[in-house]
């Protein structure tokens, strides 16, 4: 279609503005949708108006002031015979003020709110009306306002999207006519129509809960254009060869008959999958879901040995330093006794140190690597990378997955990779999100673990909570306190847990706090860490760098603080700090009232339930696919019409109608691919 800069009004720097967001062609434009609507179609008589109320009004100027007060405002008075209205402006020109003093009749757009004397409505959309056209006419649909970046008026937006609608004819309509009919769907230049300009007898609630046809239609089209790509994305990925690696029983008996514990079913299925996959000379791509606790760094050990036994080298990426110095540590204590080598790799090492790791890597005298982001930088070379394992891949950006992925890749081959999450993904969800993966779920808890038991209460109650854990650690058990985040800083997070361990120590004589924030350095946090680990620490003071990979068996009591600044995700990865020995378990969510619907909900949900496929439904509800799957930085499954919990029922028929689409009409799906996802379908390559 047609560039953007065709379209009058449309300059350089505008052209600049609307690359920023993803518009470079009118389709573009089509497809970028409101977020909202307003009724402008009809005026509202100033007798009626509510507080809250967003309305066209339309009145006679009675007179106009300015007044000093706390700030400088102009005000203006308008009635029409069935009350009246104060319009209030802080920001305002002596044209304007001369322009209003004209007096004349004046229709407005905004907000109504409670005023000292009448109702009122600050900053207006307004245009005066001279007596002749006292009954201009109103809007003929619901007003849409469109999502904006800095310098694009809704003015603009309703100017450009208006001359897009009149070349509308020009895009082609993709979906074949019998699979819109067989789904109920209408035309695509009829769903277009309607919401950019929706008539004015269609309930704006009806287009902002996205269940009108219309937006079913353009929903149903984006998640067929994103299955066909992960599809194609899935065959493309298989074609490429792999190493075949058959392991070494022998390696991996010795290492299961070190364990002080015996793999639970669930892990035995998960492991089979991923020995079944492994074996075959194309990559495995596999995403292992396990709730916390459920042995999933078992699973990848087990699956790194099949590595190394077939002669060729591991990679396992964890996205904090806290949890990859948890996976480097419990690596080296299982891998050790077995003759193998352990290398680590983190951004916060010493250069020697770094050179001196990076060589083992290179030679092969290193057979596993483990590290942070650091183990994708490019003086990083391994010998013979064959297996990639990404602990909670959501939190690392696409680029930096497919930085990792490239380090084992040859002109004819790639690694295999293997995903692990804490945080269980909906069925639906996964099966649109991750198409192109094979899915393994451990859904069995070690025996031994206990439930946890959950309370929120306000932290007026705090004298409470500090004497419960006075009782729990002079009965030799063990608790977290957990000092969430204040603002955006981890500055400030650290100021926070350092104050609060400072009070806890004095409020707490005969008790041994420990303390571990952001902000330590490794050595510093490992050493507070395994003290604590080995019972030496009967508090530990932490920001949420302890929320994944810790294991105290002996903890059986965590604190969270200011928990409703938490996500539900979060909270459920850090209660499952506790709760790991045989000892009842408890935590207490304290909270700083008054609580916002969602935060109450956040907490009601923790209360109910320590399943995490529940908190990870009730979470998707919440926050909406991109935060649960941390896709927000990456560019990857950001849906501009879809949502998939609010979508989920049409998930199976586009399972279907992509298969055979792929099959019938691969140019169209093509065209479907390119019309929706365009360059962002790299981001698929990751795996």
């Amino acid at each position: 279609m047609t560039a953007v800069t065709e379209l009058r009004g449309v300059g350089p720097r505008l052209a600049e503005r609307l690359a920023k967001l993803g518009i470079h062609r009118v389709e573009d434009l089509l497809f970028h949708l409101p977020l909202r609507y307003q009724d402008r179609t009809r005026v509202v008589p100033l007798g009626t108006l509510q507080p809250g109320m967003e309305a066209l009004v339309e009145g006679e100027i009675d007179h106009v002031e300015v007044v000093v007060r706390r700030r400088r405002a102009l005000l203006v008075h308008v009635s029409d015979g069935t009350g009246r209205l104060l319009l209030r402006f802080f920001h305002f020109s002596r044209a304007q003020q001369e322009g209003l003093a004209r007096k004349g009749r004046i229709r407005c757009f905004g907000e109504a709110r409670r005023g000292p004397a009448c109702l009122e409505i600050v900053h207006p959309e307004y245009s005066l009306l001279d007596r002749q056209a006292a009954m201009t006419r109103v809007e003929e649909s619901l007003h849409p306002i469109y999502p904006t970046t800095e310098g694009i008026s809704q003015k603009v937006w309703f100017n450009l999207t208006t001359q897009a609608l009149e070349r509308l004819d020009t895009l082609p309509d993709l979906l074949p006519e019998a699979l819109a009919a067989a789904h109920g769907l209408p035309t695509l230049h009829d769903a277009l129509r309607l919401v950019h300009r929706p008539p004015p007898d269609i309930p704006p609630s009806a287009l902002i809960e996205g269940r009108h046809p219309a937006q079913r239609r353009l929903a149903f089209e984006e998640l067929l254009a994103h299955h066909l790509s992960l599809a194609r994305l899935r065959r493309q990925k298989r074609a490429i060869a792999a190493p075949p690696l058959a392991g070494s029983p022998e390696l991996e008996q010795g290492f299961l008959e070190t364990l002080p514990f015996a793999l639970t079913g669930a892990q035995q299925r998960v492991c089979e999958e991923i020995r079944a996959d492994l074996a075959r000379p194309r990559p495995m791509l596999r995403l292992v879901q396990g709730d916390v606790g459920s042995g999933k760094t078992v699973v990848a050990a087990l699956a790194a040995l099949r590595a190394v036994g077939s002669g060729f080298q591991a990679a396992v990426m964890a996205p904090t330093e806290i949890l990859a110095e948890q996976h480097f540590l419990k690596f080296d204590e299982w891998f050790s006794p077995l003759g193998l080598r352990v290398a680590w790799l983190s951004g916060s090492q010493k250069a020697a140190q770094r050179r001196e790791q990076m060589a083992l890597l290179a030679d092969g005298q290193a057979h596993i690597a483990v590290g942070t982001h650091a183990l994708f930088q490019d003086e990083v070379a391994f010998r013979n990378l064959a297996l990639v394992i990404i602990d909670e891949q959501h939190r690392f950006g696409v680029h930096q997955r497919m930085a990792l992925r490239d380090k084992g890749a040859g002109a004819d081959r790639q690694p295999h990779q293997l995903i692990m999450t804490a945080t269980p993904i909906p069925r639906t969800l996964a099966m649109t999100a991750y198409a192109d993966l094979d899915l393994s779920v451990i859904d069995e808890l070690p025996p031994g673990r206990t439930p946890v038991r959950t309370v929120a209460i306000p932290d007026s109650r705090r004298a409470e909570v500090v004497e419960r854990v006075a009782r729990a650690c002079a009965e030799g058990r063990q608790a977290y306190w957990v000092c969430t985040l204040i603002e955006d800083s981890e500055a400030l997070q650290c100021e926070a847990a350092e104050a609060t361990w400072a009070s806890l120590t004095e409020a707490l004589p005969g008790v041994r706090v420990g303390l571990v924030h952001g902000r330590m350095k490794a050595a510093e946090k490992e050493a507070v860490m395994q003290s604590f680990k080995k019972g030496d620490l009967d508090l530990l003071v932490a920001t949420t760098v302890i929320e994944v990979g810790v294991d105290v068996p002996n903890a059986s009591l965590m604190v969270i603080e200011n928990a409703e600044r938490l996500g539900l995700s979060q909270l459920h990865q850090l209660r499952g700090r506790v709760g790991r020995g045989s000892v009842e378990s408890a935590c207490v969510l304290m909270y700083h009232p008054p609580l916002s619907d969602t935060a109450r909900q956040r907490l009601d949900a923790l209360r109910r339930t320590t399943d995490g496929f529940e908190i990870a439904r009730i979470d998707l509800e919440l926050r909406g696919p991109g935060e649960v799957l941390g896709t927000r930085q990456t560019g990857s499954l950001q849906f501009r019409i879809a949502d998939l919990e609010r979508d989920a029922d049409l998930v199976p028929d586009i399972h279907r109608a992509a298969r055979h689409l792929a099959e019938a009409d691969p140019d169209c799906a093509q065209a479907l691919i390119d019309r929706w996802l365009g360059e962002a379908e790299a981001y698929g390559q990751v795996g």
